[in-house]
């Protein structure tokens, strides 16, 4: 993910992690008019689901816990009001149940909030938005699965510049105080991520650990949005949360700058790393599996750990996997060495699934059939 030209063209452009042209605009309608939100059709959970037990866990347990995960990827996170403009279904709760019955222990909730936003000074959240969010969170509770809902892809706004700071800084306080407040009531299988990849979009160093004033206001974004969540009291006081690198890289300048808010013990580092990227995201090189392809991944692995495990820091890889170019053999043996570098070192690898099988998608969520459960069973197997 380093120092790649093609990398910061590509990224930037790629429907793969689910961009898109859509202009800088809030949608403030009313819940009536949205289109094609995700609602109860029979499937929803009840109340009960709800269980507010907050356990004695350190992060790292917590972590070990978590198992492998998956990413509801391109579904609440696209960049419209429609969350089937990028493809994907409607969420179902057999959906979900299918997620669960495979072994997977995490489902990560991407989600987009700017298109379910009021206006300034106050920057409400629709109702029905927020009930969607937790309707398919329950699907996942009620599979016993832990759940990560974040602020994804809503860096039209999140601008990580001093200029731009106040007003960020308010409208990340008032969404996240929003959200904190309607998932309080829940136990600790609910986990907080306060933003996906923070970065200055289009910027020639957005995938290169961005500038010192980008890494230095990524941070206040981050301690901001915890003092947010914590302030909200009850099981949010103590909840896990999961903070991000900038651009949630891993480069040197990034894990050198990054600041844990408030050194709060109950924060997971959040990162992601689609490495290597001409195999992985680019799709440009298909064979992966050399002493000298492992020995690379492993070097970055390392220097992950050099970083966090000396700091008694938790980690999760919030987004990972390769794309589709005719290479099954080598996407396998990629994940299944990749999730266990993850697993050696206590990492809870999220593969990210955009629901395009010659993408990233390994599950059908038309049909609830699994397109490569090789991978599937490689990414499970890894931490059990």
């Amino acid at each position: 993910m380093k120092n790649i030209p093609q990398y910061l063209i590509l990224l930037s452009l790629t429907v793969l992690m689910g961009c898109s042209n859509s202009e800088n605009t809030v949608n403030n309608s009313s819940s009536e008019e949205i289109e094609n939100v995700e609602t109860p059709s029979g499937d929803s959970v009840s109340d009960e689901v709800i269980d507010g037990t907050m356990r004695e866990i350190s992060p790292k347990e917590f972590v070990l816990d978590m198992g492998s995960g998956w990413n509801l990827g391109n579904t609440l996170d696209t960049e419209d009001v429609d969350v089937t403009a990028w493809g994907n279904p409607l969420t179902t709760k057999p959906m979900i149940d299918e997620i669960a019955n495979m072994g997977f222990k995490t489902l990560r909730l991407p989600v987009t909030w700017q298109y379910h936003t009021g206006s300034a000074p106050d920057y409400i959240l629709e109702s029905d938005w927020l009930d969607t969010v937790e309707n398919i969170a329950n699907y996942a509770l009620s599979n016993n699965m832990y759940v990560i809902i974040n602020i994804h892809h809503d860096d039209e706004w999140i601008v990580p510049t001093y200029e731009n700071a106040p007003y960020v800084k308010d409208r990340l306080i008032k969404i996240w105080t929003q959200i904190a407040n309607k998932f309080k009531p829940y136990g600790d299988y609910v986990i907080f991520e306060t933003l996906n990849e923070p970065r200055y979009e289009g910027s020639p160093e957005e995938w290169e650990g961005g500038t010192e004033e980008g890494r230095d206001v990524v941070n206040q974004y981050h301690q901001v949005s915890v003092d947010a969540i914590r302030a909200t009291g009850g099981n949010n006081a103590v909840r896990k949360i999961m903070v991000s690198t900038y651009a949630a890289g891993t480069s040197e300048n990034v894990l050198e700058d990054y600041v844990i808010p408030n050194d709060d013990e109950n924060i997971i580092v959040s990162i992601h790393s689609y490495s290597p990227y001409l195999f992985s995201l680019a799709g440009t090189d298909p064979t992966w599996g050399t002493d000298e392809d492992k020995a690379q991944l492993t070097e970055e692995f390392n220097l992950i750990q050099a970083k966090f495990a000396t700091e008694g820091r938790a980690v999760i890889m919030g987004e990972w996997g390769s794309t589709f170019s005719n290479n099954e053999n080598d996407r396998l043996v990629h994940a299944e060495f990749y999730a266990n570098l993850c697993a050696e070192r206590g990492i809870c690898p999220i593969w990210w699934d955009n629901g395009n099988a010659s993408e990233f998608g390994i599950f059908n969520r038309n049909t609830l059939e699994w397109v490569y459960p090789e991978i599937a069973d490689a990414i499970i197997d890894a931490t059990r």
